[in-house]
């Protein structure tokens, strides 16, 4: 399961605002590799959406089926919030809704008016 966590407003290419859910997956233990102590993480991500900022603002806390996976990326600059240390990564995170059969139809389904 995928929490989302937070959202924000953002710009495309084309200078249009849209909103971006921020989704978290579970906690996680990791060892560090200086000290060998464990510390608690989770692995984030964001996804675009169609929701208002008042929509996305009533999601968060909201869980949806899912996970989050760390997939090869072309590398680019990070800058840590806490130190202002730069590192250089080549990966990022992207969700991975759990997978289900599709319905398949025979037809398509024609139009019914009232």
């Amino acid at each position: 399961m995928v929490t989302i966590s937070n959202y924000f407003v953002r710009q495309s290419n084309e200078g249009k605002s849209f909103i971006a859910l921020e989704l978290s997956g579970d906690v996680e233990m990791i060892q560090s590799t200086e000290t060998g102590r464990f510390y608690a993480t989770a692995k984030r991500c964001t996804i675009s959406s169609t929701f208002s900022e008042e929509i996305a603002k009533s999601l968060i806390g909201r869980q949806m089926p899912g996970r989050i996976d760390r997939v090869e990326a072309e590398s680019y600059e990070y800058t840590v919030k806490e130190t202002g240390e730069i590192l250089i990564l080549s990966h990022t995170y992207v969700y991975v809704p759990d997978e289900k059969p599709m319905m398949m139809l025979e037809k398509p389904i024609s139009r019914v008016t009232v």
